[in-house]
Order: structure tokens, then C-alpha cells, then sequence
């Protein structure tokens, strides 16, 4: 463990720069109009609305899924840990905010999976190349990608706080890890569910010095199981949500019982679940590939299943399947650090195998104290080469694109049309717009119902490309037709955007 100080301002340095990376990534996406109001509108409603000491209001997801104008997000997902970010508004009243935040938060991670390798592989040089090799491979992972291509998320927690958790837990450091999990646990309702895979994890694990191991592992596991009991089912309601809203399970049974039910008495139907439609085993695939599958040997790792689990079993949400979205994001830092285990447990076994076969080279056994030898290098370095190879498929390899940092004529024109709309107004917009009118407009989605207020006195529209919020194009056509019959004039238009203001509304106060 000699010369940590240097080791400390590389690690920091490679921190700033994953943390540029993607802060640089994120910005340019949103302002080339790539981040809809779903999600990041909402996000960026609600944590402003905590910045003004409110509950999390989102009149955009209120309006839109639940007729709620006064709609709190924590009645969606109990996902408070979001009100962290709310001092970032008193600075800068923009959802940019929540972007570089977000790429700092993944960032954050890289020290303690550095440290939880490092330490894995008994330190010296070895240990720190292989330390340097996975926190490349997480840094430039495409779950990590993928999930600040699509906006900000509250998974944006998810990595820091977990390799913190596994780090501490690897030193025999309880409280810290606990802390830890206690802040996963305000992530999202099913985090129990992934703090519970820890908890188990952590029951299955050899000694770390931790007082009662097994048995503190089997009581995180408990606790994780009731907190998400207690979030679905206790404080949604009492927010105004509703607990079976996301439930997607419909090929198992209408709630919980009964899908357990389904799942032992036709296990065969529920396996089959599991891989169908065949993107399931696709995603599945990209998860544990990169880490050569060494994930798969390690306790640590059962944090993964839980959520795995969740995801694919379900016949409904499909955008919970594929390699795309926030999703993946939740999982790679336990399977990175699930996969330096795997490493260190198949090393294990390859030299007790060996010294069983060749009896007489067990006195040539490595003192624990002289660190790993080359094997921990030679994975790692894979794990690394992996991550860097399949940057150009994924999300991040549209940095490699001049398009990537130009707005095309469509984008042009939604920022033309952004540009006309007064400030302090009421207006429903198209997805891609809403997000720049947030901080200064109160923002709802234009649709095919009339999710919104119906009639506000001000309204994007576009009847030339498909919207967010209408099946066809024919219905976005017939709304805007029924906007004119209301007395709706346009104010301006570009490519297919259109502002459209109601006089009379606005007289009537409207705005």
C-alpha cells in the first residue's frame, strides 16, 4: 500500500475527467434538444419545486399520467434523495443543473471501486493496474453511457453509493456501508430489493471482520424487503400515487401473490419470461460480457438479480428491456466489483486445483501479505480493452460524430420557436421543447387528450413529424385543427413548430 498520495491525484484526475466527459456529453445533448419533458422535464419540475421548499411538484407528469396539477413526483417513485440537488437551483435555475450533477455523481464512483480493487488484489503495483483497469472499464462502461444519454435519473446515486457500501463493507467499516445503503433506499421504492441482494450477498461472503456477519447480511436483507414494502404500499398512497401503477406483470397475475404463485407452480412459463422477446437475453448478455462473465462467481453480484428480475419477467414496459435507457445503470457497480471478486475466487481455485494436482509445489504457495500475481493484471486489463472497444457503439461514440455537436434544421427550429414564447405563461408544448421553457414558463405536455389544463393561452405544436403523446400523426393533425376551432392563432412557425396563442384565454388570465 506505498506511494497512495500519488495514486490519490490520478485517481482524483481520472475522476475530473470522467466527470468532464460526460458533463460535456450531457450539455451538448440538451442543447441540441435531444432530452424530452419525459424525463427530464419532470425531474428538473420537481427539484426545482424542492428548491421552493415544495413537495416535488411536476404539473407535467401530474397532468399528464394522473389529472393532478399538484402532483408530487414521490407519489410516482419514492425517490427523495432527489431534494439533494435542490441548492443547485439557488445557483443556476436550469435542468443543466441536474446533468453535470448527475456526471459528477457517476464520477464519485471511481474512487472507492479503485480502492475496493486495489485492495481485493493485496495492493503494490499489481493491485493498482488492476485498479486502474476496472474503474476505466466503469468510467467508460455503456450502462453508464446509456444512462446520461437519456437525461437525468435518480440512478444518478446509484453507483457512488454502491461501490461506497462494498468498499467499506470490504474493510470491515459497518457503519459507513449502512449509511450508504440507508441512501439507496431513498433512491427508488425497489432499491430494497437491491440493498436485500446486498444483504444476502454480504451473508455469503467470507469473513470481512464485520461482528455477526451472517447474521447483519440476513437483517439488511430483511430490512431492504420491508423498506420497499413500506414505500409501495405506504407512502405512495399517501402521496396521492397509486402502488400497482407500474405494475407489469400481467402474464404472472394481477399483484404480487400471485405472481409468486405463478412463478412455483409454472416455473417453466416464467422462465420463459425471462427471455422473451429475445432483446431480454440480449441486454442480459451485454451486462455480464464485458466482466467476462467473472461477475457471476461472486455473492456481491446478487444485488444484480433482484432488479434483474424485475425488469425481465415483465410482458409490459418495454423500454425496461433493451440495451437503452437509465436502467443498465443501476447495476455496474456490482458487477464490476462482483467481477474483481470473481477474478480473485477463480485464482483461488485454479492454484488449490493445482496444488492438489502437483502436491509438492504447495510450499511455493504466495504469502497473502506479497499481493496476486499476473492473472488479476491480464483479466482487468481485458476488462478495460472491453469497455474501450464498445465505446464506439454505444451512446459515447457519438462524440466521435461532427454531427453529434450541430443542431439539424429540426432542432433549429424548435429553438426558434422556444425563442417567441414569453416568459411567466402557462403553455403545453412538444416534448423536446418543454424542457427549455422550464425555468421560466410552467410547462405541460401537448397531447392527444387533453391531459393538460386543455386549453392553456399558449401552445407548441408540430402536425409534420411524430410527438411524444399522440399514437399517430392524423391525431396531432386534428388536435392542431381543434386548437384553430378554439379561437387558436399562430404566432409563429418553423419546420413544422408552431406557437399558438389564444387571445382570449390569456384576457381571462390564463397565463
Amino acid at each position: 500500500m506505498k506511494r497512495l498520495p500519488g495514486h490519490l491525484t490520478w485517481v482524483w484526475a481520472m475522476t475530473a475527467v470522467m466527470a468532464v466527459i460526460y458533463s460535456v456529453f450531457s450539455v451538448i445533448l440538451y442543447f441540441t434538444y435531444r432530452f424530452p419533458t419525459y424525463d427530464l422535464g419532470i425531474f428538473d419540475q420537481a427539484v426545482r419545486s424542492y428548491a421552493h421548499f415544495q413537495p416535488g411538484i411536476s404539473i407535467a407528469k401530474g397532468l399528464y399520467d394522473f389529472g393532478n396539477p399538484d402532483f408530487s413526483v414521490l407519489a410516482d417513485h419514492f425517490s427523495p434523495v432527489d431534494a439533494l440537488l435542490a441548492p443547485l437551483y439557488w445557483i443556476c435555475n436550469s435542468p443543466v443543473d441536474l446533468l453535470i450533477a448527475q456526471a459528477v455523481l457517476f464520477a464519485l464512483a471511481v474512487p472507492p471501486i479503485w480502492a475496493f480493487t486495489r485492495r481485493a488484489f493485496g495492493g503494490g503495483r499489481n493491485g493498482a493496474i488492476a485498479a486502474y483497469c476496472v474503474s476505466t472499464g466503469y468510467a467508460l462502461s455503456w450502462t453508464i453511457a446509456g444512462a446520461a444519454a437519456v437525461g437525468f435519473h435518480e440512478v444518478a446515486f446509484v453507483p457512488v453509493l454502491t461501490a461506497v457500501a462494498l468498499e467499506r463493507l470490504q474493510k470491515g467499516r459497518l457503519k459507513a456501508a449502512l449509511l450508504a445503503m440507508c441512501g439507496l433506499l431513498l433512491v427508488k421504492e425497489d432499491m430494497g430489493l437491491y440493498v436485500a441482494g446486498l444483504g444476502l450477498g454480504l451473508a455469503a461472503t467470507r469473513a470481512l471482520g464485520i461482528p455477526r456477519q451472517r447474521l447483519t447480511g440476513l437483517v439488511i436483507a430483511a430490512v431492504g424487503l420491508v423498506v420497499t414494502f413500506v414505500a409501495l404500499y405506504v407512502v405512495i398512497p399517501a402521496m396521492g400515487g397509486r402502488p400497482g401503477f407500474y405494475w407489469a406483470y400481467q402474464a404472472l397475475g394481477n399483484n404480487v401473490p400471485q405472481a409468486l404463485e405463478h412463478i412455483v407452480s409454472h416455473p417453466a412459463s416464467a422462465a420463459k419470461l425471462l427471455v422473451t422477446p429475445r432483446v431480454k437475453v440480449h441486454t442480459m448478455l451485454l451486462l455480464f460480457a464485458p466482466f467476462l462473465f467473472l461477475s457471476l462467481l461472486s455473492p456481491i453480484t446478487w444485488a444484480v438479480f433482484p432488479l434483474l428480475l424485475e425488469r425481465m419477467l415483465a410482458n409490459r414496459f418495454g423500454n425496461w428491456w433493451p440495451a437503452l435507457y437509465q436502467y443498465n445503470a443501476y447495476l455496474v457497480a456490482p458487477l464490476a466489483l462482483g467481477a474483481v471478486d470473481g477474478v480473485l475466487r477463480l485464482e483461488r481455485w485454479a492454484k488449490w486445483a493445482w496444488r492438489h494436482a502437483t502436491p509438492e509445489l504447495a510450499q511455493l504457495r504466495r504469502p497473502v501479505n506479497q499481493g496476486t500475481g499476473n492473472l488479476p493484471v491480464t483479466v482487468t486489463a481485458a476488462f478495460a480493452l472491453i469497455a474501450v472497444a464498445m465505446v464506439p457503439y454505444f451512446s459515447l461514440g457519438w462524440m466521435f460524430k461532427s454531427s453529434f455537436y450541430h443542431r439539424d434544421s429540426e432542432v433549429t427550429a424548435e429553438a426558434a420557436v422556444v425563442s417567441h414564447v414569453p416568459s411567466g405563461v402557462i403553455i403545453e408544448t412538444t416534448s423536446g421543447t418543454g424542457p427549455h421553457l422550464d425555468s421560466r414558463d410552467t410547462v405541460e405536455v401537448w397531447d392527444a387528450h387533453g391531459h393538460g389544463q386543455l386549453y392553456p393561452a399558449w401552445v407548441i405544436v408540430n402536425d409534420v413529424s411524430n410527438q411524444f403523446g399522440f399514437a399517430t400523426l392524423k391525431q396531432q393533425v386534428q388536435r392542431v385543427a381543434l386548437l384553430r376551432a378554439h379561437g387558436y392563432v399562430t404566432v409563429f412557425s418553423a419546420g413544422g413548430y408552431s406557437l399558438m396563442h389564444a387571445p382570449h384565454l390569456a384576457a381571462q388570465g390564463s397565463e
